[in-house]
């Protein structure tokens, strides 16, 4: 047992750090799920939201990894910034955002993004580059004026984490490692060897 920690205070304290020092996409997170028979992937997405709720990412619903998220809602994230020389490994179970959380965000979304969420048929075969331009085009046309709604097929997941892992780099690799795991009455953390 170690000294009592928020882990999602520190892990937002990290993130602040990141922003300021990572070149490019902070925000980035390799998410793994696995399909309901246990076979696994894993991807990068992009953090839009982390709280004491979880941590929030958005995307097709006819993708791989929201079907996988379906069938099986254990998954994991992992935070690495080489700048800083920490990582952060969360596991927990997802569940659906609110509509009206996904459709906050799909709003705040740069315009030619929600044209591209319509556009795109997010994992499925395309015969070719021109398939996609397409169909761009013609969302922008249908979209030329007024509001881009948030199509149904588009939400988001907010892992519930479970256990987080703080790890940072340390001499002689010599590294520091905590794990905070959710327990009754809040996190309970521990010190690992490197």
């Amino acid at each position: 047992m170690t000294e009592n920690i928020n882990p999602i205070s520190i892990f937002h304290e990290w993130m602040i750090e990141a922003e300021a020092k990572e070149t490019n996409d902070p925000t980035a997170m390799a998410l793994a799920t696995s399909t309901k028979d246990g076979f696994p992937s894993v991807r990068m997405v992009l953090l839009k939201k982390a709280d004491e709720d979880g941590f929030v990412f958005y995307t097709n619903l006819g993708s791989r990894k929201a079907l996988e998220l379906t069938e099986n809602p254990n998954a994991a994230l992992c935070f690495h910034w080489k700048t800083l020389r920490k990582q952060v490994r969360v596991e927990g179970v997802v569940e659906a955002v609110s509509d009206a959380e996904a459709d906050e965000y799909f709003q705040s979304r740069a315009r030619v993004s929600r044209i591209g969420a319509w556009a795109s048929k997010q994992s499925e075969e395309m015969e070719g580059r021109w398939e996609l331009e397409k169909r761009v085009a013609e969302y922008t046309a249908k979209y030329a004026v007024g509001e881009v709604p948030r199509p149904e097929f588009w939400s988001g997941f907010r892992l519930k984490p479970r256990a987080i892992e703080l790890w940072s780099d340390q001499k002689f690799r010599l590294h520091d490692r905590i794990v905070a795991t959710m327990g009754d009455k809040g996190w309970d953390t521990k010190r690992l060897f490197p």
